[in-house]
């Protein structure tokens, strides 16, 4: 930010670049590990809502909390070992972010009313603005981007 005093310009200091809000946990699949999750998104929000003033709104929040259970479950039941949860968020978006030790890229099925089970990506598509899912070295990474100002 500059302020002007007289048509001169006088940098504040203030006009840095601000990182996004980060944060990451590690659960090892242990009982209780999905709600931990969920309680350690749920606090990334809070945190999101208070220090940037993003608006995250009861509906988005829930969304958002939707979204990491999906994840969560996904990695919890697919990998064999632990796996990481990342969030980041900004004023605009949230972006949850969950690593694991399975190579096995998820699958999305075609939308069927009738199937048991099987829509955990079919909601994170309906919730994300974007997702991306590569392969990495320790096994996989989900990436799904949620935009605040969706609703």
């Amino acid at each position: 930010m500059t302020e002007h005093l007289d048509g001169a310009g006088i940098p504040t200091g203030f006009d840095v670049p601000v990182e996004p809000l980060r944060r990451a946990a590690h659960y090892t699949g242990a009982p209780g590990s999905i709600a931990e999750a969920r309680a350690f998104a749920g606090s990334f929000l809070e945190q999101l809502r208070t220090e940037w003033c993003a608006d995250v709104d009861a509906r988005t929040r829930d969304g958002i909390l939707l979204v990491v259970s999906e994840l969560v479950t996904n990695a919890d039941r697919h990998s064999n070992g632990p796996y990481i949860l990342e969030m980041e968020g900004t004023v605009g978006t949230v972006a949850v972010v969950v690593y694991d030790s399975s190579a096995a890229l998820p699958q999305r099925f075609p939308k069927d009313p009738e199937r048991i089970g099987r829509h955990g990506l079919e909601i994170v598509h309906a919730l994300a603005a974007e997702i991306d899912v590569e392969r990495v070295p320790v096994g996989k990474r989900v990436r799904a981007v949620v935009d605040l100002g969706r609703k």
